[in-house]
């Protein structure tokens, strides 16, 4: 695979592995694992340990997928990550008390006994003659070497996995070749071939990503908060508690690690159908007589239908786009037929509600006007956008 092709690779596939595709993510850890276990293997000389960090990089990069706002930038902060880990390996592995190592051997050949000696003895070999290689050349040449051998000896391919230009790749590898014996450079690029991770490695990856947070998360939020603002619309002052019901329990569908859509979209539904309950509850209580009971039932029957089909519909939209242009404007929409309903057909059938508090108080209660009034409503839809705003920020459509 060419740097171009790579390149467009990632761009056309980062935005659905954003948004959970983990066949998406395959495809981008396939073209990517020879560079990532290069750098992790240059750092800390041992092949299984290189793919244990890789593997741990690829989960801990698809788990902050949202937070990357620019494609472009995913290959440096995959790289990042990398190093990070490895270095840490390091330093951790340094701590390891001798006693706590013992014991974890222990521990280990009761559960799973040592294979043979002989063979114990050839992978002791093989690990040995590894970091020996990979000692032997200069620090800076390391990364540089590894991936040239795995990536078809192109410099180029190199540049662009590494983040350097074609011209330090190549001096870089003209320095490892003149500080190092030939048949030794040898030796090291048949061993960077052959410590290359294969297919096993993508499938083990990909494999593991349903056992974490999916980036995705964020959209389950936003599900959850659109899920809240519709079906709790009933009364804007109690839409807007259910608002935060649906963000909140969205929330903790997804830190409960249930799968994001599913969880998000339940904790929505769940804190959304709880205030329309509240709020058709109350509402239902401002009757005077029987008809305008059933004009109140007709309205909370028709507000009740129409956020439903807002509240799916949004949902359809935040887990299957990418970029925040479709999500607001489904937004806006659904917020708008629902502000109809309570800006026109609503106050029609509360109009003999207002006209009997006039004539007993003087006034109609300001808790009304927080409720099922025009400031209500305001304060509704400015809590409502400013959740799923919010949501769209926090995983990276804006």
């Amino acid at each position: 695979m060419n740097a171009h092709v790579l390149d467009s690779l990632i761009h056309a596939h980062l935005p659905a592995a954003a948004r959970g595709d983990q066949a998406a993510y395959g495809r981008i850890v396939s073209a990517c694992q020879n560079s990532v276990t290069a750098i992790a293997l240059a750092i800390v000389r041992d092949v299984h340990a290189s793919e244990d960090i890789a593997q741990e990089a690829f989960l801990n990069a698809w788990q902050n997928l949202r937070k990357l706002k620019n494609t472009s930038s995913f290959l440096p902060w995959l790289r990042q990550i990398t190093r990070n880990l490895a270095r840490d390996h390091l330093r951790t592995r340094h701590r390891l008390a001798t006693a706590s190592e013992e014991a974890d051997a222990a521990i280990e050949a009761a559960a799973d006994p040592l294979p043979p000696p002989c063979e114990q003895l050839i992978d002791a070999e093989r690990q040995a003659a590894a970091a020996e290689l990979i000692a032997a050349l200069p620090d800076e040449s390391r990364e540089v070497l590894l991936l040239y051998y795995r990536e078809g000896q192109s410099s180029q391919q190199v540049a662009l996995l590494l983040g350097l230009s074609d011209a330090a790749v190549r001096k870089r590898l003209s320095r490892a070749r003149a500080s190092v014996r030939g048949d030794l450079l040898a030796r090291f690029g048949a061993f960077a071939r052959d410590s290359a991770p294969s297919v096993a490695f993508t499938t083990l990856v990909v494999g593991t990503l349903g056992t974490v947070s999916p980036p995705a998360a964020a959209a389950a939020v936003i599900a959850a908060g659109s899920a809240g603002a519709g079906l709790g619309k009933l009364g804007s002052g109690m839409g807007a508690s259910a608002l935060s019901g649906g963000v909140a329990g969205g929330s903790l569908g997804v830190l409960a690690e249930f799968e994001a859509h599913a969880g998000g979209l339940l904790g929505g539904l769940v804190g959304g159908t709880l205030g329309a309950l509240l709020g058709g509850y109350f509402l239902m209580r401002l009757a005077g007589n029987e008809a305008e009971r059933q004009a109140l039932g007709r309205f909370v029957r028709m507000n009740t239908a129409s956020a439903a089909v807002f509240c799916l519909t949004l949902v359809s939209v935040a887990l299957t786009t990418s970029g925040w242009t479709w999500v607001l404007l489904t937004t806006l929409a659904g917020l708008a037929v629902l502000n109809y309903q309570y800006l026109v057909p609503l106050q029609r059938v509360l109009l003999p509600y207002r006209e009997r508090q006039r004539a007993r108080r003087g006034r109609v209660p300001w808790t009304f006007e927080l409720t099922y009034g025009r400031t209500g409503v305001v304060i509704s839809n400015a809590m409502a956008l400013g959740a799923i705003v919010y949501a769209m920020v926090d995983s990276g459509r804006f």
